[in-house]
Order: C-alpha cells, then structure tokens, then sequence
C-alpha cells in the first residue's frame, strides 16, 4: 500500500475515534475507509492481456483482426515479440513492419499516438541461436528424425514418441484457422504445452541415444563444429531461457508503469509459457491482473 493509500486510512481511523463511543458510526466509517483503500488499489492495478498470434496474415487472422481487438482493449502499452534493434530511440520501427502485430500497433498508434510500444523479447536471439550452434541444428536434427520414422529406423518406443509429437500438431492447425478465440484460450494452450513438452523433452530421448545425431556435426559461425546431438539440447534449453526472460520483461514494464493496461503481442505457441510464467511471478502481487482480450 502507498503512502498515499496509509495516509488516507490513517485519516478515516483517527476521525472515528474521535467520534467515542458511538458503535455505528464507527462501523459506517471504518467501511468507508475500507472501500475507499480497495477502490484506490483497484484504480491502481494494472492490467495485463496476452494475446497469441499467428504472425503472417492467413484468411481468418491478419492485421485488421487484430487492430480492431486493439480498439476494443484501449491499451496504454503494446509489447512486440521483439528485441530492442528493431526500435529506434523512441521506441518506433526502424522498418515498416510486414508481421501482423506490427501492422496493426503501427496503425493503432497512429490513431492513437498516446500508446507506447516496448520490445520484451530476449536480446540478440537470433544472433545468440547462431553463435552456440543451436540454429540451424535444431531445423537439421528434426529433419533428420522424420526421415528416421519415415524409413522405420526408430524403435517402436521412439516411433511413439515421434507420432505423438507429430500428432500434436492437428488439433493445433485446426484452431490456428478458426477465429482468435480458438487459439487464445486455456484448451489451445494446453495442447501447445504438451506438444512443446514433446518437442524439448521426448524428442531427446530419442536424439540422446542414437549415433545419428552424434556422428552428424554443423559448424558454427567460429569456426567450431557441433553435433545434431549437443546444439538440439542447446535449442531445448534455450526454449526456457526464452519465455522465462520474455516473461520477466514484461513484469518489468508492468511494474514500472502501475495502473495502465498493457497488451503483449506473441507468438501463440509462446502463449502457455508466458502465462503460467507470469502466475508464478504475480502470485502474491494483487496490483497486476491478467486478462484475457474477449473479457473487454
């Protein structure tokens, strides 16, 4: 609680003992402080919408759609799935931006400049993915999986693994093309949790154990080379790294802009991450709320 918010307590407390012995006056004023404390908290909460997004416009999702949820939630901030070289010094594109998020915060800020944007996304990530060999050797060793299962080279155990993991991907699709409640919600992200748990977990069970993935090597920009084997595990780590950076980003931003509402705009497979992240962070912080777009 504020200074302010103690000051105004301490007020209302001292008027009622001044008023002795009178038990309901009491009881009226001290209620009346009570409301007054919680309806000053409340004017101070901020709030916080995560929306998932499919990031190139496809017949059922694009920019408008999303400019026109915008319009609806009135956010005072739009965080972009960006890092900070795609900004100038006032937090504009450097480029026009041909994504969906960026489409539609550039012709909402436009309509109203007020709005700001921030990047909370991990600095320097693609650079960062090259540099320690984890891309491309993540994209190479899935490839190199699915030729595997394609040519019945995976135990029967390992094949499960992978149809499950590849399975995972349908009920995704489906909602990807229907309306943006369809993939914004507690459904979506749960198949998208255990479809990234296959992915950054089982998959590596089946990657760890075979010499194809060992004996297969890419060289780094170094000059270093490095196994399907060892820069897939580094792809899965920093698939924490990310989100669990991502998300204390956007706490930052919220914490030091109490009372507004913020929008962050990710990619939706992110979205389960970022949310379960960001309740384990709040979990004691009463001032920010989460909430989603369709509750405007």
């Amino acid at each position: 609680m504020s200074t302010l918010q103690y000051g105004r307590v301490n007020y209302h407390m001292a008027y009622i003992q001044l008023l002795g012995t009178s038990k309901e006056m009491k009881k009226i004023l001290y209620t009346s402080a009570l409301i007054l404390t919680a309806s000053f908290c409340l004017a101070q909460q901020t709030e916080v919408t995560i929306i998932g997004n499919i990031h190139q416009p496809v017949p059922n999702y694009n920019a408008n759609t999303l400019y026109n949820i915008l319009t609806k939630i009135h956010p005072d901030f739009l965080l972009q799935e960006l890092d900070s070289s795609f900004f100038d010094s006032d937090f504009q594109f450097k480029e026009n931006p041909t994504e969906n998020e960026g489409i539609a915060s550039a012709r909402y800020i436009a309509q109203y400049p007020a709005t700001k944007m921030r990047p909370f996304d991990f600095e320097g990530r693609n650079e960062y993915r090259k540099e320690i060999g984890s891309r491309p050797t993540d994209g190479l060793t899935i490839d190199l999986l699915d030729s595997l299962y394609n040519q019945n080279l995976l135990s029967k155990r390992q094949s499960e693994i992978y149809k499950t993991y590849e399975g995972l991907l349908e009920p995704l699709m489906v909602a990807a093309s229907k309306s943006l409640e369809h993939f914004n919600n507690s459904k979506t992200d749960s198949i998208c949790a255990q479809r990234q748990y296959y992915q950054y977990t089982m998959l590596p069970k089946i990657i760890n154990v075979r010499e194809e993935f060992s004996n297969q090597f890419h060289t780094k920009p170094n000059g270093e080379k490095i196994s399907y084997q060892e820069g897939f595990q580094l792809a899965c780590n920093f698939w924490d790294l990310r989100n669990q950076t991502m998300a204390k980003n956007i706490l930052k931003i919220a914490n030091n802009n109490k009372g507004k509402r913020i929008v962050v705009l990710i990619g939706f497979m992110h979205r389960y991450y970022i949310i379960s992240e960001l309740k384990r962070l709040i979990s004691h912080n009463r001032n920010i709320k989460l909430k989603e777009f369709y509750e405007y």
